[in-house]
C-alpha cells in the first residue's frame, strides 16, 4: 500500500467544501465549450494523463549569487526530499516522477527505490553535476568539465555522467540530463573551436554508455557561471550536438535559458520539426535565467510552447514523447506550494491548447489572416479552464484546491519540528 504524507480525509473534508462549486462550475464550462464543439470530458481525460516530473533539489531553498535564506522544515536529504515530493503528487496528481541529481542525492540505489516504491514514485531523468566539485574530488571543474584542456579532467566528468547513468537503471530511469557551466570569462581565454571540439568527444563517450532504451537531453544555457562564453550557449549548437551524437540524442529546453523576447515557441517548433525535441525544463523569466514559477511572469508564453506541442501531437508526429520537468528556484515562498502551483499552470497551458480550433486557425493561416488567427489563439488562451484541472486532481485523489488542502494539512509545521533548521550560509544554489 502506498504511503501517505497528507492525510486521506483531510483531502476528502477539504474537497466536501467545495465539490458543489466545482460541480456547477465544471458543468457551465461544458456548455460553454460544447458550444464551441469542444467536448470537456476528453479534454479532462487528456489532462488527467498529462504529468511533469518534479526536481528532487526543487523542494528545497534555493538562492541567488549573493546569499540563501534558508527555509523552515528544509529536506535534509534526498529521503526528506522524495517525501516533499510525494506531497505535492499527493495533492495535484500531476507529478508521479522525480528527476534526481547526482552527485548530491546520491545514496544507496536499493534504499532510493523502496522509498520511491512505497510513496507511489517514479524517477525520470537523471542529472549530473560537472558545473561545481564535489567533497573529495581529485580535480576541480574551476575551468571547465567535459571540455577541460585536461584530459584526466574530461575522463573524470566522463566517468561522473556514466555513473549517473547506472545509478539511474537501477532506480528505473531512461534519461540522462547534461548541463555544463563550460566556458570563458575572457575574450581569449579559450578558443572556441577546440573547446567545443573536447566537449564533443567527451559526450560522444557518455552517449556510447547509453543503454539502447534510454536518450542524452543536452541543455543549452547562454550565460551563468561563465559569463563571457559558454559552450552549450543556444538552441542551433545543442542541435548540431544532438545531431552529432546519434539518434539517442535529444535537445533539451529550459524556458529560463533564453534571452529577453527570445521566440521560444519557434525553438520549440523547429526542434520538433527535425525530430530532435527531448523535452523541457519548466520555470519562467524576466531577465535571463532567472527560474522562476512556471507561468510567473509570461503565461501566454507558456501556453504558445504548448500550442505547438498540441500541434504536434494531434498531427501524430512520428516518436514525439518529450520529457516534462520543472526546473526552479524558490527564494521566498514555500517549496512545496510553488511546485504545486508549476505543476498546475503547466497543466493549465496543455488544457488551452487542447481547445484551440485547430481547423479554424489553419483556415486563418491559410488565408493570411492574421487578426483572427491571433484571435484564435487567445479565445482559447482566455478559457477558465480551472474547473477542468481541479476535477481532474479530484477524479484522481487530488485536491480541489491543492495549496489551501496542503496549508491545513500542517504539512511545514510538521516538518520543521522534525527537521534540524539549517543555518544561513553563502549565495549559490542548492
Amino acid at each position: 500500500m502506498t504511503e501517505t504524507r497528507i492525510a486521506p480525509d483531510l483531502v476528502a473534508a477539504e474537497n466536501d467544501k467545495r465539490a458543489a462549486a466545482l460541480k456547477a462550475d465544471y458543468e457551465a464550462l461544458g456548455a460553454t465549450l460544447a458550444r464551441r464543439g469542444v467536448d470537456i470530458e476528453a479534454i479532462t481525460r487528456k489532462v488527467a494523463e498529462f504529468s511533469v516530473a518534479v526536481p528532487s533539489w526543487g523542494v528545497g531553498t534555493g538562492g541567488t549569487r549573493f546569499a540563501r535564506f534558508p527555509g523552515t522544515g528544509e529536506p535534509r536529504g534526498i529521503f526528506d526530499k522524495l517525501d516533499d515530493c510525494a506531497v505535492i503528487n499527493e495533492l495535484t496528481r500531476a507529478t508521479p516522477t522525480v528527476s534526481l541529481h547526482i552527485p548530491w542525492d546520491k545514496t544507496d540505489v536499493k534504499e532510493l527505490k523502496a522509498k520511491g516504491d512505497a510513496l507511489g514514485l517514479g524517477f525520470d531523468a537523471m542529472n549530473s553535476n560537472t558545473f561545481s566539485d564535489a567533497p573529495g574530488q581529485k580535480l576541480t571543474y574551476k575551468y571547465g568539465s567535459l571540455s577541460h584542456t585536461d584530459a584526466a579532467t574530461r575522463q573524470q566528468a566522463v566517468e561522473h555522467n556514466m555513473e549517473c547513468i547506472e545509478i539511474g537503471k537501477a532506480i528505473g530511469s531512461k534519461a540522462l540530463t547534461v548541463w555544463i557551466g563550460d566556458g570563458s570569462n575572457f575574450p581569449g581565454q579559450s578558443n572556441f573551436t577546440k573547446a567545443f571540439e573536447r566537449y564533443l568527444a567527451s559526450m560522444a563517450d557518455i552517449y556510447k554508455a547509453l543503454p539502447d532504451d534510454w536518450r542524452l537531453f543536452s541543455e543549452h544555457k547562454m550565460y551563468e557561471p561563465a559569463f563571457y562564453s559558454t559552450i552549450v550557449q543556444d538552441w542551433g549548437t545543442n542541435y548540431l550536438i544532438a545531431q552529432t551524437l546519434g539518434p539517442k540524442a535529444h535537445c533539451l529546453v529550459d524556458l529560463g535559458h533564453h534571452a529577453p523576447n527570445t521566440n521560444i515557441e519557434m525553438i520549440v517548433a523547429r526542434l520538433i520539426q527535425f525530430g530532435k525535441l527531448g523535452g523541457f525544463h519548466f520555470n519562467d523569466s524576466k531577465y535571463g535565467d532567472d527560474d522562476l514559477d512556471a507561468g510567473a511572469i509570461e503565461p501566454y508564453r507558456l501556453f504558445l510552447v504548448f500550442n505547438e506541442l498540441v500541434d504536434a501531437e494531434q498531427r501524430g508526429v512520428n516518436d514525439f514523447h518529450p520529457a516534462h520537468m520543472i526546473d526552479q528556484s524558490h527564494n521566498v515562498t514555500d517549496p512545496i506550494e510553488s511546485l504545486i502551483n508549476s505543476a498546475n499552470e503547466i497543466r493549465r497551458a496543455y488544457a488551452q491548447a487542447l481547445i484551440v480550433d485547430r481547423k479554424a486557425l489553419d483556415g486563418y493561416q491559410q488565408e493570411n489572416d492574421a487578426l483572427m488567427a491571433s484571435e484564435t489563439l487567445k479565445r482559447a488562451y482566455r478559457a477558465d479552464v480551472e474547473p477542468i484541472l481541479a476535477e481532474a486532481r479530484r477524479r484522481a485523489g487530488g485536491a480541489i484546491d491543492p495549496v489551501a488542502t496542503y496549508r491545513a494539512s500542517g504539512y511545514r509545521r510538521q516538518v520543521a519540528a522534525e527537521r534540524p533548521a539549517s543555518v544561513s550560509g553563502g549565495g549559490g544554489i542548492i
